[in-house]
């Protein structure tokens, strides 16, 4: 064990899977998490501080006060929602008010947009909407500076909020009518254009300012399906991809930690920016990556955060990016089609596939199906793994026709 771990490493946020990893890097760490999660904690003996992360940001100087006497050196966000007091507690650890402002920016998809556009990133046209009169003037816009006449197909713009996680809140507006359903509360919302490509997403691993690791993952269906590492055809656009991070990387000013940037390539290989978090990714990433490279990304994530992690290290954790993996390893997440489910149905050539792994698919407790926010509630997942990304994809596009639940 190196000396300068011996200081105390907070998670801000509940997740098992983080928790199980930082045990085994024999370095001592707390848990900052939900009350509930309290029992749990004593039972296991997991240093716990329980925490309501949507108390307002002026409390802060509070669990500051609790991780000091823990001598915690550095915090390290899990969630959307844990993002900015990360910020906080490390601008206060480290003395450095900037860090706090920074994880604001990573909040904020109007901001981030500006940001990453004047960094010389591809960006899609942005505005932000305060009601709807906002979302009908821009919509129409776009379509006037597309020369879209009266029988042209117009071209949809998207809406969503800020500060959400993945897909909660986001919208396609085809027409006008569309406008028409959004709720007053929404506002504000962040218009854009729509983005024709194949979009993906970046995890990348960034200590001392330099990308250590840089994972690429190929979406099949946003919020639906994807796969690790990326097939051939979107892996060889690697280095102008690293470019861009390198860009995002420098424009926010990231130093250490994780980012988890979506972007969009279209089939001439022109790389426009979506946006970017500072967490762990959702669509069971870290797990894809762990059971492709064999390396836990929840280590790598905390090894990053920690400015004294040392260059042997590094070295000795990360793999070659593509070649050291052993395969593909891909998800579908499942969403029953039905108001309230009686029964399962997976088929036999489901788990005769070479390429099936395991589902976690269950009969509810209550049959009816909870409303959805976003892509937030899958009722379990299909996880695949294999040496072909074209049968990975194929896979994943055939079984996202299947009605799991009936």
């Amino acid at each position: 064990m190196h000396a300068n771990h011996n200081q105390t490493t907070a998670l801000l946020g509940w997740s098992l899977q983080a928790i199980e990893a930082i045990d085994k890097m024999s370095r001592p760490y707390v848990v900052v998490g939900p009350p509930e999660f309290q029992s749990f904690a004593d039972k296991n003996e997991i240093l716990f501080i329980p925490w309501q992360f949507n108390v307002s940001i002026e409390q802060s100087f509070e669990l500051y006060e609790k991780l000091r006497e823990l001598n915690v050196k550095v915090a390290v966000p899990i969630y959307e929602e844990t993002v900015e007091w990360a910020g906080m507690m490390n601008s206060l650890l480290f003395e450095n008010p900037k860090l706090y402002y920074k994880s604001l920016l990573l909040r904020d998809k109007g901001l981030m947009k500006r940001r990453a556009h004047l960094a010389g990133l591809r960006v899609g046209v942005f505005e932000e909407a305060y009601n709807k009169e906002d979302i009908v003037r821009f919509f129409k816009r776009m379509n006037q500076a597309l020369v879209r006449l009266e029988n042209d197909q117009l071209d949809p713009i998207h809406v969503k909020p800020f500060d959400k996680a993945g897909t909660v809140g986001h919208r396609m507006i085809r027409e006008e009518k569309d406008i028409e359903e959004i709720e007053d509360e929404e506002f504000p919302l962040l218009m854009e254009s729509h983005l024709e490509g194949q979009e993906f997403s970046c995890e990348a691993f960034i200590h001392d300012g330099k990308v250590r690791f840089l994972n690429i993952t190929e979406y099949v269906k946003l919020g639906h399906s994807n796969f690790v590492p990326a097939s051939p055809a979107l892996e060889k656009w690697r280095p102008q991809i690293r470019e861009e991070i390198e860009k995002l990387v420098v424009a926010f000013e990231v130093t250490h930690g994780i980012i988890h940037p979506e972007f969009f390539v279209t089939p001439d290989g022109k790389i426009y920016f979506g946006e970017v978090a500072n967490r762990i990714p959702g669509g069971h990433i870290f797990e894809h990556i762990e059971r492709a490279y064999g390396f836990s990304a929840y280590q790598g994530q905390v090894l990053c955060c920690d400015p004294d992690t040392s260059e042997q290290e590094l070295s000795a954790f990360f793999p070659k990016e593509v070649i050291s993996a052993k395969g593909h390893s891909g998800n579908l997440m499942v969403y029953p089609r039905v108001r309230s489910i009686t029964r399962l149905d997976i088929p036999k050539e489901l788990k005769n596939h070479p390429y099936f792994v395991k589902h976690n698919m269950f009969i509810p407790a209550s049959s009816k199906v909870a409303e959805r926010v976003g892509f937030g509630n899958h009722y379990g997942s299909i996880n695949f793994f294999g040496e072909d990304a074209h049968e990975m994809r194929r896979l994943l596009e055939e079984f996202e026709q299947h009605n799991f639940y009936l």
